[in-house]
């Protein structure tokens, strides 16, 4: 059966870059189809750990937090290697805060404020991710947006050379959606897409493979189809802190060395400076034996976690029999099937470092990223958690100015094309900082809401 619909605004992908985008749209007074590939909405967002980076909210005034625009500019440059496309970093920071207050507005509650992966303040903010994007397909659907889940898109609509919509596939046939607005890509990236991830990067497939179930990069092999040009593309990279038994059910990851933790390789020896963002430590993983490292800590750092709090939860791990303890490291040493005199060791050269002794050969002087005092790894008990790169998401896709808009491989826009979110390349450069995932997705989610319907209105 084929048949088709007309919309003001048609969105691919139902995570946070595309929730935001049509429920935006949608409360503009326009009519938009939200499409999905699989029977729920969320994909990689919800399977996130709920992390949103902004910078001058209540949240860090309440907490007491010394932070700035500025600062976060910096923090995103110096991560990315200033490779970065700049335009996209100043659009983000001149709209973090209607993104923010707009996500308070449908809901979003805030409850912790943490430093984490490439900054240097806290500027983390937690949310209960899932609750988040619930909340957001309901007031899509309140504001009178049409859903079609388990629905894939295949092919975009082109006529001239403006794209006009799109054709999506479900099990009872072919349907083709028309568009006045144009098309928004949101569909995340490909760290489900082994073909892809052969093409672009073929190391990474060592990667424990995690993500929303439809990130085999639809969105942008379509987009690639019509001359879209690409970003970072060379610098995929999992995120690494993840058990090698972790499954989709559940979240795992742990940073303990963001709080003190080192990480050594199977022959109980570091092998890189902890203090990096966790895609470059993702990468520097695979490199060592099996893909594997050790994040090893004492009770100092132990007391730090906080249950059910991503990336510091070492409470759940432990109870789940994926976190080790042990009284002496060379216990520990024998419960992971490290060599005891190489893991003493490297412990005591640390702490020498830590001391003031000596200079770290792997260049740490920080827990993160310039921020926190290195403390010894001297209190028992001890413990250790076996850790692999974890194939999250890709950061990187097709080039978009700061409008939304995908531009070719000449920089010219694409008309009638858009994207969102995970799919788009150019805003992390070589590495990424927790939280700006998620909170591009809201950010530019909104700007291409706002200037679809500035365009329709106009056009009138």
């Amino acid at each position: 059966m084929n048949t088709s619909e007309t919309f003001d605004l048609v969105v691919l992908g139902a995570g946070i870059a595309g929730l935001t985008t049509a429920t935006a749209a949608a409360e503009r007074g326009l009519r938009v189809a939200l499409v999905e590939k699989t029977e729920a909405v969320g994909g990689s967002s919800a399977m996130s750990g709920g992390w949103f980076a902004f910078s001058g909210t209540p949240e860090q005034d309440a907490a007491g937090v010394d932070d700035s625009a500025e600062l976060f500019l910096q923090d995103m440059l110096e991560v990315g290697e200033h490779r970065n496309d700049k335009t996209l970093l100043d659009a983000y920071l001149a709209r973090q805060e209607q993104a923010a207050a707009w996500l308070r507005d449908h809901g979003a509650v805030f409850t912790q404020v943490e430093i984490s992966s490439g900054q240097s303040a806290k500027r983390s903010h937690l949310s209960d991710i899932k609750d988040v994007l619930a909340k957001l397909h309901a007031a899509f659907e309140v504001a009178g947006g049409t859903s079609y889940l388990g629905h894939r898109a295949t092919r975009l609509v082109v006529e001239g050379e403006r794209v006009v919509g799109v054709q999506i596939e479900a099990a009872d046939g072919i349907l083709e959606l028309h568009s006045r607005g144009g098309v928004v890509i949101a569909t995340g990236g490909f760290s489900r897409g082994s073909e892809m991830l052969k093409v672009f990067a073929p190391d990474q497939l060592a990667a424990i493979p995690y993500g929303g179930k439809g990130n085999t990069g639809d969105g942008l092999r379509m987009a690639w189809r019509l001359g879209a040009g690409m970003a970072d593309m060379s610098f995929v990279s999992g995120t690494y802190g993840s058990h090698p038994d972790t499954t989709d059910e559940f979240h795992e990851l742990l940073t303990a060395y963001y709080l003190g933790a080192i990480i050594v390789n199977q022959s109980g020896e570091r092998f890189t400076d902890e203090a990096q963002s966790y895609k470059t430590l993702g990468r520097e993983v695979l490199k060592q034996q099996d893909g594997l490292g050790y994040q090893i800590f004492d009770a100092t750092v132990r007391a730090k976690s906080e249950r059910g709090v991503p990336l510091k939860d070492m409470d759940t791990l432990e109870d789940i029999g994926h976190l080790h303890r042990a009284d002496t490291l060379a216990e520990l040493a024998d419960i992971i099937g490290v060599d005891a005199d190489a893991l003493a060791a490297t412990v005591e050269a640390y702490n020498r470092v830590v001391g003031g002794e000596t200079v770290d050969p792997q260049g740490r002087t920080s827990l993160c990223n310039g921020v926190g005092e290195l403390k010894p790894i001297a209190q028992a008990p001890f413990f250790a958690y076996p850790a692999k790169s974890l194939m999250t998401t890709t950061y990187c896709g097709v080039t978009i100015t700061p409008q939304g808009e995908v531009t070719n491989v000449d920089g010219e826009v694409i008309d009638g094309l858009y994207a969102v979110g995970e799919v788009t390349g150019g805003f992390h450069g070589a590495a990424y900082m927790t939280g700006t995932s998620l909170g591009k997705g809201a950010v530019f989610g909104n700007i291409v809401a706002e200037t679809v319907a500035t365009r329709l209105g106009e056009s009138q």
